[in-house]
């Protein structure tokens, strides 16, 4: 028998809420140590790749749950190829806590160790997005959309989803340049995609007084 997509996204919001509360966990623990007497100010600016890749990270994940959400408001039925698709999704989601950690121990270290970071964390980003492209061809393909969805919409989603992928490899090369300089672009990728672009929400027109919409 056919499911709907409820449960799906019952379990995804799961984990991205556990993903980005071990990430609020990983800060605490990274909390700046008053060691032989330092100034807290002092304390708090040794420890700032911890808090600039805990800011980028949570971004990323937040901005993926965004279009998680956004794209699988029009799925209303799913099947096993799916689920896995959503799964594997998922599973560069989880990564992204260890991803993370690994960015703040090493933004300050050689170059070999800050490249071998970036490719790291671009791999998990980079997987993350090219299943979520791989998700929703699945769901156009095998007529799991909803049925009153237009396709030039469904066609302009697919095209905004397909960027992705290359503004992160974009983000990346810019690691062999400036590391710092690159965790920008990911933050500027970020931004971009919180803007609303086809098959977002859009904001809520509230009725007027007189019935009419505002």
């Amino acid at each position: 028998m056919a499911r709907d997509a409820a449960r799906v996204e019952t379990f995804s919001d799961g984990v991205f809420g556990v993903v980005l509360t071990v990430m609020a966990v990983e800060l605490l623990q990274t909390g700046p140590a008053r060691v032989g007497g330092r100034e807290l100010p002092e304390a708090l600016a040794d420890a700032w790749p911890s808090y600039l890749a805990y800011v980028i990270t949570f971004a990323i994940a937040g901005q993926v749950w965004i279009a998680h959400h956004n794209i699988w408001r029009y799925v209303v039925r799913v099947d096993q190829m799916l689920l896995v698709l959503n799964l594997l999704v998922l599973l560069f989601i989880a990564t992204i806590p260890f991803t993370a950690d690994l960015l703040s121990d090493n933004l300050r270290g050689g170059p070999t160790e800050q490249r071998l970071t970036a490719a790291l964390y671009v791999g998990t980003v980079l997987g993350e997005a090219l299943f979520v492209n791989l998700t929703w061809w699945w769901a156009r393909r095998r007529g799991l959309l909803h049925p009153d969805l237009d396709p030039r919409l469904a066609r302009a989603v697919a095209r905004r989803m397909r960027l992705k992928p290359l503004l992160y490899l974009v983000a990346f090369a810019v690691v062999f340049v400036d590391p710092i300089l690159s965790l920008c672009a990911y933050l500027l990728l970020v931004a971009f995609y919180l803007i609303g672009g086809p098959g977002d929400l859009r904001p809520y027109a509230h009725p007027a007084k007189d019935g009419s919409a505002a």
